[in-house]
């Protein structure tokens, strides 16, 4: 893999860290501020920072994979 190539993973781990925060922070206002009356919206909210975890985890280990070579 190029340096460009690894330059563009780090780029997009980054943005994916930055995706998975931001529905992490979705939870985390959900518990803090709506509970238990919007309870129907956990699920939902769960599997979506579920997904953006597991898709920065996936490139975040594509990129550790790339750097060692």
């Amino acid at each position: 893999m190029s340096e460009d190539d690894i330059a563009a993973l780090d780029k997009e781990v980054k943005k994916l860290k930055r995706i998975a925060s931001e529905w992490a922070s979705q939870m985390h206002d959900l518990v803090e501020d709506r509970l238990p009356a919007a309870y129907q919206e956990i699920p939902g909210i769960a599997q979506s920072t579920f997904d953006a975890c597991k898709a920065w985890a996936d490139a975040s280990a594509r990129l550790s994979a790339a750097q060692k070579g």
